[in-house]
């Protein structure tokens, strides 16, 4: 599922415990899950006072595309490696290059996955447990 969107829908925790969620664009590498960010958002704000986020990929009304709900633990950076890896020239709307000192990574990664495909089939994955 992660293969077939471009961009999920990434939730963090606002001060006060409150839920905040935007569409991201989605980059991975199997379930090695990244996000591109500027450093100045409220977003790294939350993740740095909360890192435990969620982000689900694949929701259609038509029901045409299998459903991931994805917790995860974030971590904010900047390692170079990371940014070449991720850097696409849908970025240069926000930032110069994959140098910009105020581009960094969030990178994802899950502590608990839920499945669900388009024909109803489910299943959780977790560290410690797979159930289908």
């Amino acid at each position: 599922a992660l293969d077939d969107n471009k961009f999920g829908s990434f939730g963090t925790i606002e001060g006060g415990n409150k839920p905040k969620v935007r569409y991201m664009a989605i980059y991975h590498d199997g379930l090695h899950i990244y996000l591109a960010t500027d450093r100045k958002t409220h977003k790294v704000e939350e993740l740095l006072e909360n890192p435990n986020v969620c982000l689900l990929v694949g929701f259609e009304a038509s029901g045409s595309k299998d459903l991931l709900e994805i917790e995860a633990t974030a971590v904010v950076t900047k390692d170079d490696r990371l940014r070449e890896k991720v850097w696409s020239k849908e970025l240069k709307k926000w930032f110069d290059g994959p140098e910009d000192p105020d581009y960094v990574i969030l990178f994802l990664e899950p502590t608990r996955i839920e499945y669900r495909s388009k024909h109803g089939k489910t299943g959780i994955w977790a560290p410690e447990i797979i159930r289908v």
